[in-house]
C-alpha cells in the first residue's frame, strides 16, 4: 500500500510507523508534519514538512495523495489552549484540507484518529461506538474533535465510494511521548524529582478525584489496529483501549494509598495554576482526563480481531517511568521544547 499519514511525526502517528514497518517492508509511506525529523529516523518513511492550516497545504496535499491507496490523518494541535482560533485552523481547516485533497485524488480509504473525549460524558457503564459525539462539555480539546468528526460523518455521506473509518482511542501513553507530555500539561510548575519520587514509590499518599477510573491503550496497540482496518479497509467507528484502572490500582503502582479528593476540588485548583501559566493542562484538559467516558471495545476486538497487547498499569508503569526521566522521542514533535515558540507567543498575550 501507499499510505499518506498526517501527523506521523506524533504520539499516535510513530506507533503507526512501527506497525506498518513490522507489517512488510513493501509499503509506501509519506509521512507529513510541521516539523519533520532527521533522514534516517524511520527507515522507508518519506518526509514531507507541510502545516495543514496553510493556504499552500492544498499543493502539498495533491502531490503527496497522487496514487495513494489510503491517508491516515493524526494532525491535531494540542496547545495553546487560550488561542482557539490557531487550534481551529489546524485542526478544523486542516481536517477540511485533508478531506478535500483525498477527495480530489480519488483515494479508496480515509482513517480518521479521534478520541474517547469525543463522546458526551456517561458514568455508568462503558460506552459503543452509537454514544452520542458531542465532545467533554468545557473541552477545547472534546468540542474540536466532535466538530471535526461531524465534518468527517458528512464527508462519508457525500463519498460512499471512499472507505471512511474513525478511531477513538482512550489516553494513548508510551515512552516515547514522555518529554512532550511534560511541555503539554505539566511544565513549567511540576518538578521532575517529584515524579521521581512517585516512581520510586516515596510518596505514601496520592491525592486523586472521587471515583477515577482510567482506560490507557500504547501506541503500538493503536497502531496496530489501524494497520488491521486499512487491511481490511474496515469502515465506521472503533473504540480502542486495555482495561480499567480504578484510583486505588494507579496508588498501588507507586507504592501509595490513595487519597479521594472531590472532582470539582481538584478542578479548582488546576484552574488556578493554568490561569497563572504555572501548568499547561487547562481545567478542560483536567475534564477529558476525569469526565470522558470508559469506553466498549468488543467492536474492535471481534470484527478486526485485536486485542491490547499492553494492560493499562503496564502503560502507566511504561508512562511514568519516561516522565521521571524526560525521555524524548524521536521526532521534534516528540521533545520538551516542542511548544517553545507557541509558549513564547501565548505569554505576549
Amino acid at each position: 500500500m501507499k499510505v499518506v499519514i498526517t501527523g506521523a511525526s506524533g504520539n499516535v502517528g510513530i506507533g503507526v510507523l512501527r506497525a506498518l514497518a513490522a507489517d512488510g517492508p513493501d509499503h509506501r509511506i509519506v509521512g507529513l508534519c510541521r516539523r519533520p525529523p532527521a533522514d534516517g529516523v524511520f527507515d522507508g518513511v518519506v518526509w514531507q514538512a507541510c502545516d495543514l492550516g496553510d493556504e499552500g497545504a492544498r499543493d502539498v496535499l495533491d502531490q503527496v495523495m497522487a496514487d495513494a491507496d489510503a491517508v491516515v490523518h493524526l494532525a491535531w494541535m494540542f496547545q495553546p489552549v487560550r488561542h482557539g482560533e490557531r487550534l481551529h485552523r489546524t485542526n478544523y481547516k486542516g481536517t477540511a484540507a485533508v478531506l478535500a485533497a483525498a477527495r480530489r485524488a480519488g483515494v479508496a480509504h480515509l482513517v480518521h484518529t479521534s478520541s474517547i473525549a469525543a463522546y458526551q460524558p456517561a458514568a455508568d457503564r462503558p460506552v459503543p461506538e452509537t454514544w452520542p459525539t458531542t465532545g467533554v462539555p468545557g473541552s477545547v480539546y472534546g468540542t474540536g474533535k466532535a466538530e471535526v468528526e461531524a465534518a468527517v460523518d458528512r464527508f462519508a455521506r457525500e463519498n460512499p465510494d471512499i472507505a471512511v473509518t474513525v478511531v477513538r482511542p482512550t489516553l494513548v501513553a508510551q515512552s516515547a511521548a514522555s518529554a512532550s507530555f511534560l511541555a503539554l500539561f505539566f511544565d513549567p510548575l511540576v518538578p521532575q524529582w517529584l515524579i521521581g519520587l512517585l516512581r520510586a514509590g516515596r510518596v505514601p499518599l496520592l491525592p486523586l478525584p472521587t471515583g477515577m477510573l482510567v482506560q490507557l491503550v500504547h501506541a503500538d496497540d493503536v497502531g496496530d489496529a489501524i494497520v488491521r482496518i486499512l487491511h481490511r479497509r474496515a469502515t465506521g467507528a472503533f473504540n480502542l483501549a486495555a482495561d480499567t484502572l480504578t484510583a486505588a490500582d494507579l496508588a498501588q503502582l507507586v507504592g501509595a494509598r490513595a487519597v479521594p479528593v472531590p472532582g470539582r476540588v481538584m478542578r479548582t485548583a488546576v484552574e488556578v495554576l493554568w490561569r497563572l501559566r504555572a501548568i499547561g493542562m487547562s481545567p478542560g484538559w483536567f475534564d477529558v482526563g476525569t469526565r470522558s467516558p470508559v469506553i466498549d471495545t468488543t467492536r474492535a476486538r471481534t470484527e478486526l480481531s485485536w486485542a491490547p497487547r499492553v494492560n493499562s498499569i503496564d502503560c502507566a508503569r511504561e508512562q511514568l517511568t519516561g516522565l521521571a526521566a524526560a525521555t524524548p522521542g524521536p521526532t521534534p514533535a516528540l521533545h520538551r521544547d516542542r511548544l517553545r515558540d507557541d509558549q513564547r507567543a501565548d505569554a505576549l498575550t
